[in-house]
């Protein structure tokens, strides 16, 4: 029996920055607290009808490579937030959009967070990837999270010593058997692995493309070799795939028009990949989340 409250052949094109054509099969929302116990009845559907879910967030990094996807989406849409101007303390739902947020506290007064304005990521996103501007890591000023294992459906709050948070990195990533409700952050201190100086308002206002990008597509290998810099060494900097084309403002930012389809970027992916693999015995590790069947 279909559950009544799972929608059905859902548009789910603007989920993702790409803006590609895509559907999903089965599609559920989680607005409310309330929401979250209707995931076991949702797991126990999936289990009797060998249906995988996935779960994506307030937050676009997704590239969706499928025109319809036979698994069951879940999209978590939290929202709620409260800074406690004494403590300094951020309480904040999982599904909020950490650039509004960041930009929220900047006019009210408090910078700590100004990097992560325009960050287009959701608390979730961040938390799940470790998320970072100009040094500034999410894990930085990271507390604990309120979580739903789920295998057990008891909701933990994790610590920040129990997030095993690295470069791109978390046990939310490493494991993918919590979801994620809540968070809480400290923004007393500001607490950076690098000093930077750089004013991330002006940068992402001139010197990032705008467009159907997700941002930075590839991993940095290392400080020394960026990826963008690679991508123009093996000239893919002004290389279009059809309606997909590295940006020549930025050429980590991956691009696409409203004519891309999913296999253009894949094609372009693929061989920014190959080129750089077989000219510099480097692997190019995509940031962004691709999404198959």
């Amino acid at each position: 029996m279909i559950l009544d409250y799972l929608k059905k052949d859902i548009d789910i094109s603007g989920l993702s920055n790409f803006k590609t054509k895509a559907k999903s099969k089965y599609y559920f929302e989680i607005s409310s607290r309330q929401d979250i116990d209707k995931l076991v009845d949702i797991y126990k559907f999936a289990w009797d009808n060998n249906i995988n879910i996935l779960f994506i967030w307030w937050g676009t990094n997704l590239l969706f490579a499928f025109d319809c996807f036979d698994w069951i989406i879940v999209k978590n849409c939290l929202k709620w937030w409260k800074y406690d101007q004494k403590t300094k303390l951020l309480d904040i739902y999982s599904s909020e959009y950490i650039s509004d947020i960041a930009k929220a506290l900047y006019e009210s007064g408090q910078t700590l967070w100004k990097r992560f304005i325009w960050l287009p990521w959701s608390v979730w996103w961040a938390i799940y990837w470790n998320a970072w501007c100009f040094w500034l890591e999410t894990e930085s000023n990271f507390i604990s999270c309120e979580v739903l294992e789920l295998d057990t459906w008891n909701i933990l709050n994790i610590s920040k010593n129990e997030m095993n948070f690295d470069y791109r990195s978390s046990i939310i990533k490493n494991t993918n058997k919590y979801f994620i409700i809540s968070a809480k952050f400290d923004l007393s201190t500001l607490k950076e692995k690098y000093s930077s100086e750089v004013d991330n308002i002006y940068f992402r206002e001139h010197k990032q493309p705008k467009g159907n990008s997700c941002g930075s597509f590839f991993k940095n290998p290392s400080k020394e070799n960026s990826a963008w810099k690679l991508i123009e060494e093996v000239w893919l900097k002004w290389r279009k795939i059809w309606g997909a084309y590295f940006s020549d403002l930025h050429s980590n930012f991956l691009m696409s028009d409203w004519n891309a389809t999913y296999n253009d970027l894949l094609e372009l992916i693929d061989l920014a990949k190959n080129e750089i693999l077989n000219k510099y015995n480097i692997e190019l590790v995509p940031e962004v989340r691709i999404i198959t069947n």
